[in-house]
């Protein structure tokens, strides 16, 4: 069975800094691509930011500098460093596992809430 298990998430206050996990179970961790998506209230889901099986990051736009992607294959643990963290960074975070032709596994989420 496949499990994806965010944790981390919480209350910070405007330019703080919070690490957020995700640790997978039940698949070959260092074949898929990991991404960090979020869902605000009333908002669509959007891509946060995401690595390869290789190790290789991207990002939007609207996190770009401020955010960092990790992975440990041994842990089967991504990691999500967010700095600077804005109100508009308030949302659920959720972690994506892809892996072309076997399909996409998501976790539950954990609620990230920026506000003094």
């Amino acid at each position: 069975q496949v499990q994806l298990v965010e944790s981390g998430g919480g209350l910070v206050q405007p330019g703080g800094s919070l690490r957020l996990s995700c640790v997978a179970s039940g698949i070959i961790f260092n074949r898929y691509s990991i991404g960090w998506y979020r869902q605000a209230p009333g908002k669509q889901r959007e891509w946060v930011a995401g690595i390869t099986s290789a190790g290789s990051p991207n990002y939007a736009d609207s996190v770009k500098d401020r955010f960092t992607i990790s992975r440990d294959n041994a842990k089967n643990t991504v990691y999500l460093q967010m700095n600077s963290l804005k109100s508009e960074d308030t949302a659920v975070y959720y972690c994506k596992a892809d892996r072309v032709s076997y399909g996409s596994y998501w976790g539950q989420g954990t609620q990230v809430t920026v506000s003094a």
